[in-house]
């Protein structure tokens, strides 16, 4: 049924009828909106992108939030879906098999496995005889082993959105297809409006749900939404006959090396999913057609023949058989491959639901996070790496273009730990980034701005070192810790996010947002958290005081869109100016126990306790710069950060690089600087997430009980389902972990990892982990699945190094020399 006559107003408009528009509207009618939300389809529902999609979905992720999304879609699927609306969804659970054929697949297989077993998974790695037992058709040459995850399946595209979109409708949402929006505008009151062939309909939250158009949509609300269409091949052979009598449908094989794809049953025939390695084909740079409905290309088969012949070989049973049916289809992919949900950068109640190239395997789990997100102020999963504002202005066409085509290429690749992605690059080097790669520094990319990991030395290539276990990178790593810790260390953390607010009403602002006590004194520095209505954590920043009514702030640099848009419309009738400086401002942190020592050599400032107190700022002049010197160190070391304008950077570092030469001076990279918060039990971005409070996060101290801020009364609960609790974990010398694993006490799961780091100083792995309350407490003994295999833990009551965090506060240079 389609509804006929469009209202005027609605508290939601939906513009997009595939599986990730209608998912939305599905679960915004479970929050409690579905009377009031309207969703928009062109043609009918899921004629773009959804109904050409193979329908896959696996529990096979070593993504923590993702496999949420993914269990949630699962149990949805196989049974609860269909109980509710009585529409059928034709659940196929027949099970899948990763394959691995090296040992670093393997090693990926392990860590799935722990991530698996904290979020309670049926996860198993098992060998090949196991595969070839529920397989039997399956060429198994050369596979080492295969994770197993049973209650995988695949389901029809169409008949899960045809069942949300029932769900929805008996909760009250209206679906009007046949009705192209064809304008989207803000009006001054700040509502949308939203221009269809059937009327206009203003409202107050618009929703991007546009599939392959969602970009072209974007930019009639002068918004730019990095994503590109990438074409993708699957085929269908003829009847295979050995399929006509089994009992049980075939496992989904899904071989990463081989096929670089999938390979299943489609009722009796097979079916051969394909993403090439090379060569990938991008579709409507400029935009998608707008008649476009149901539509496929050509088959190309000379791009994935190579692949396409190994499918063969891997199932011989196929080889003798014609090809029934090509679909090519287009899906959106954006630059870092994963979707765009939540709110666009720049404006208020304007949502992305869009650049999901996995629809049917996140839609539903992602679309109900956004729906509590747009409810209720929060989603209940970490939405950092969904987040729209991730990306910047960087992002241009041309730019989303090249990453779009590196994602597809990497589709079937191993996702190693901090896997490097190097298209496209340098977009916003610092000043120092050309000096610093000639001195061996390897670049990581964040926000668009390049900043040093790690720098080669004594004749380590440099270049990225991947792996699931240390590498020479590693050993690098501890080489910068040592220098740091021993002697002084310089890196450039231009990369941060920089925003001074200004104004009368600055002080006024920023204490209505912050949960800490503002400076009070000019020069003086707060470190602080913002919170949404929610009372969950929006992000870290420092605070400066740079005058009476001017305030700096920094923070990670990935928040850097969320720091302006917090504060934007946050805002009130204050009078304030809010501008964002990172990309006219370069800083440089100088921390270890001779840093005084090399900072006095460049100027004239008193650096002593009495005249440079902890936690404060001064104006000072280096190499004939006016810079701003803060006291402050997340290496947990005394240090300054120095923040300056861009044209000053290199001077400023080569005065200090040639001041620190006595000292032994040394370069350093953000892996040394994790190691370092690490070892201080510094709380990080892997922590401090919109899933949890202050109290959860155990950073309660950093929040005052005498002032009123957004999200305060939600802080108070003490009835706290997890707590970020301190770890430190047996090493084995070459596994340490990389975030997710499963917690336990007893036998029983009773958390997951967030950050897991070898601390080279403390010697022993450290990890924060959200954990129940009974397994939080200070000497607890616990376990952490590590590579698939139980590891001994216990919880900390301190830092694993300097406890007592005098070093930071230390007046002499014999004191900090230890």
């Amino acid at each position: 049924m389609s509804e006929k006559k469009l209202p005027t107003h609605a508290r939601v408009v939906i513009v997009g009828g595939g599986v990730m528009g209608v998912g939305l509207a599905y679960h915004l009618a479970h929050e409690g909106w579905g009377d009031d939300t309207i969703l928009l389809e062109k043609a009918e529902l899921t004629s773009g992108s959804t109904w050409h999609a193979a329908g896959q979905i696996t529990h096979s992720t070593s993504s923590f939030g993702l496999g949420k999304c993914v269990d949630y879609n699962i149990g949805l699927y196989s049974g609860a879906l269909e109980a509710e609306t009585g529409q059928p969804v034709t659940w196929h659970g027949c099970g899948s098999f990763r394959l691995a054929y090296t040992e670093d697949e393997m090693d990926w297989l392990r860590h799935t496995l722990s991530v698996g077993r904290s979020l309670g998974f049926s996860i198993e790695l098992v060998r090949p005889e196991r595969v070839a037992e529920l397989h039997p058709f399956y060429n198994l040459d050369g596979v080492l082993g295969a994770l197993h995850t049973p209650d995988d399946g695949h389901v029809d595209p169409t008949n899960v959105t045809m069942a949300m979109a029932a769900g929805a409708r008996q909760k009250g949402v209206r679906i009007f297809r046949n009705c192209r929006a064809n304008n989207i505008t803000q009006a001054k009151t700040g509502e949308w409006v939203v221009e269809s062939e059937m009327g206009t309909i203003t409202c107050e939250h618009v929703v991007n749900a546009g599939g392959t158009y969602a970009r072209q949509m974007g930019e009639w609300s002068g918004l730019q939404l990095p994503m590109t269409s990438m074409t993708h091949h699957y085929f269908v052979t003829e009847p295979v006959p050995e399929f006509q009598n089994l009992d049980t449908e075939l496992p989904v094989i899904r071989d990463d090396r081989k096929v670089s794809g999938y390979i299943r049953m489609e009722q009796q025939r097979g079916l051969i999913g394909i993403y090439e390695k090379e060569n990938p084909n991008s579709v409507w740079h400029d935009h998608c057609p707008w008649e476009y409905e149901n539509w496929l290309f050509d088959a190309d088969y000379d791009r994935v023949m190579p692949w396409l012949e190994e499918s063969l070989n891997r199932m011989p049973i196929f080889a003798e058989l014609g090809i029934q049916r090509d679909v090519h289809g287009a899906i959106s992919h954006p630059p870092d491959g994963n979707p765009l949900i939540g709110p666009a950068p720049g404006v208020r109640n304007y949502w992305c639901c869009c650049g999901t190239q996995i629809g049917i395997g996140w839609g539903p789990g992602l679309t109900r996070e956004l729906a509590r997100w747009m409810v209720h102020g929060a989603a209940d999963i970490s939405m950092r790496e969904f987040d729209p504002r991730r990306f910047g202005s960087y992002a241009t066409k041309d730019w989303q273009v090249i990453k779009a085509e590196e994602d597809y290429c990497l589709r079937h690749e191993i996702p190693f730990p901090h896997f490097n992605r190097l298209a496209g690059r340098p977009v916003k080097p610092s000043p120092l980034h050309d000096l610093l790669k000639s001195k061996g520094a390897v670049h990581e990319e964040v926000f668009g701005f390049e900043r040093p990991r790690w720098f080669a030395r004594d004749g380590v290539e440099q270049r990225d070192h991947y792996s699931f276990r240390r590498t020479q990178a590693d050993d690098m790593v501890a080489v910068e810790v040592k220098a740091v810790r021993e002697r002084v260390g310089i890196m450039d953390v231009s990369a941060f996010t920089k925003v001074e607010v200004s104004g009368p009403d600055a002080y006024a602002l920023l204490d209505r947002l912050t949960a800490n006590r503002m400076p009070q004194k000019l020069g003086s520095i707060t470190l602080t958290h913002m919170l949404n209505r929610r009372g969950r954590i929006e992000l870290e920043t420092t605070i400066v005081r740079m005058a009476e009514d001017r305030f700096y702030l920094v923070c990670a640099a990935f928040f850097e869109q969320r720091l302006l848009d917090h504060l934007t419309q946050q805002r009130n009738d204050e009078v304030v100016q809010i501008t964002a400086l990172s990309a006219d401002w370069s800083a440089l942190s100088l921390n270890g126990p001779r840093s005084r020592d090399v900072l006095a050599r460049c100027t004239d400032a008193d650096l002593t306790n009495a005249g440079f107190r902890w936690l404060s700022a001064q104006e000072i002049t280096i190499a004939g710069h006016k810079v701003w010197a803060f006291r402050m160190s997340y290496a947990g070391e005394l240090g300054w950060e120095l923040h300056m304008p861009n044209a000053a950077c290199l001077d400023v570092y080569t005065a200090l690089w040639a001041a620190g030469g006595p000292h032994g001076i040394a370069d350093y990279g953000s892996f040394a600087m994790n190691v370092m918060r690490m070892e201080k039990g510094f709380k990080g971005a892997g922590e401090l997430t919109n899933e949890v409070t202050l109290a959860e996060a155990d950073v309660q101290r950093f929040a005052r009980t005498d002032k009123d801020y957004l999200g305060k009364d939600k802080t108070l609960n003490t009835d706290l389902p997890w707590i970020c609790a301190y770890l430190e974990i047996e090493p084995d010398g070459e596994i340490d972990g990389h975030g997710g694993e499963a917690v336990m006490l007893d036998g029983c799961v009773v958390g997951s990892a967030a950050s897991v780091a070898y601390g080279h100083t403390a010697g022993k792995i450290l990890a924060f982990a959200y954990v129940k309350p009974e397994a939080a407490a200070p000497g607890t003994e616990l376990s952490v699945v590590i590579h698939g295999m139980p590891r001994a833990a216990r919880v900390l009551g301190e830092p694993a190094y300097d406890p007592g965090s005098l070093l930071p506060r230390t007046d002499s240079a014999l004191e900090a020399a230890r």
